[in-house]
């Protein structure tokens, strides 16, 4: 079958085009066809993750030493990146109950990856669910990793209508999601990017938005009640300024500062809490999502499209500052 492979870490270039042998079955396994798969952050990452950094890294370096070990420490072990799939069922597995041959689903693999084929062997008890009927296959595989994320982040929090929440990194695919999950709860959204993306983040609902390249996010005066930083970029004594009191900090990534933080957060005098979430790798939330996108809640905002055999090409402009929504690859 034709897949895309990286035998090396490195630049875009290194995605090539190639033939190799389909998945094999398990008793509860399905193999999907699949139609579209995405590129995303962890995507790019893992793609050059020989020169990512500790440093670079938004996790503690124990936790960049354990992912570099699991990725592979001088080339990649899974050659085979892509970790967000749109597709139908083409087989199912003698044991598998929930599926059957032609179902349209969707899904997201975490860091098993293995989504640049033209066929992926998932289990029904991944994270996996039917493929909401109003979106493309493209479409929808450019939802799953940020809106279970940002599902996961927000339930974490007190989501109140009228109550303000700031976004630090509100164009990503977790950021955009948690911009429109907000929202439809009826918080007021200030979301924090670039000046390139601004007018996305605005079609997402955001109330207010802040360009940080222009300014930054403390000059504003505003505090909130809810503040997400996506990457970790907000320095840490930023986040007690900027929280009202009983104040939440949501943190989908973070350095061994935040993690001892965390623990010490909460404030006698203002009530301030620091919460490290990580969304689990196996949920029912993506049958969640389909019902919010088919009731018209939540959108999937297609920037491009690429041909799979141009995966290279996708990877590039999803590493420039012309991106705004979502890229998918076509299988």
């Amino acid at each position: 079958m034709k897949a895309i492979l990286y035998k090396t870490y490195g630049p875009p270039e290194v995605l090539q085009p190639a033939e190799i042998d389909p998945p094999v079955l398990k008793d509860h396994d399905l193999l999907v066809q699949v139609r579209a798969t995405s590129v995303n952050y962890g995507d790019l990452i893992a793609r050059r993750f020989g020169q990512v950094s500790p440093r670079e890294f938004n996790m503690p370096a124990a936790l960049w030493f354990l992912a570099r070990l699991s990725f592979g420490w001088s080339r990649p072990r899974q050659p085979v990146l892509g970790s967000q799939f749109a597709g139908e069922v083409a087989a199912v597995g003698p044991s598998v109950t929930r599926y059957k041959v032609g179902d349209a689903v969707y899904g997201y693999t975490g860091a098993a990856m293995r989504a640049y084929a033209e066929y992926l062997a998932v289990s029904e008890t991944s994270e996996i669910a039917r493929k909401p009927a109003n979106l493309s296959f493209e479409e929808a595989a450019i939802v799953p990793y940020g809106a279970i994320t940002a599902y996961n982040l927000l339930k974490n929090a007190d989501l109140q209508p009228g109550r303000k929440i700031l976004i630090v990194g509100a164009s990503g695919s977790i950021g955009s999601a948690a911009v429109q999950l907000a929202k439809m709860h009826g918080l007021e959204v200030t979301g924090v990017c670039s000046t390139p993306r601004r007018a996305y983040v605005q079609s997402l609902g955001a109330d207010h938005v802040i360009d940080y390249t222009r300014e930054e996010v403390r000059q504003s005066g505003q505090t909130y009640d809810i503040v997400l930083d996506v990457l970790g970029r907000l320095p840490l004594a930023d986040y007690e300024e900027l929280l009202n009191p009983n104040g939440v900090f949501l943190a989908a990534s973070f350095k061994l500062p935040h993690l001892l933080k965390a623990f010490t957060s909460r404030s006698a005098k203002q009530g301030h809490a620091l919460k490290i979430v990580m969304a689990p790798e196996k949920t029912n939330d993506l049958d969640a999502i389909r019902a919010l996108v088919e009731a018209g809640q939540f959108k999937s905002v297609l920037d491009k499209t690429f041909p799979l055999a141009e995966a290279a090409a996708a990877h590039r402009y999803a590493e420039s500052d012309a991106r705004a929504g979502g890229i998918a690859l076509t299988v």
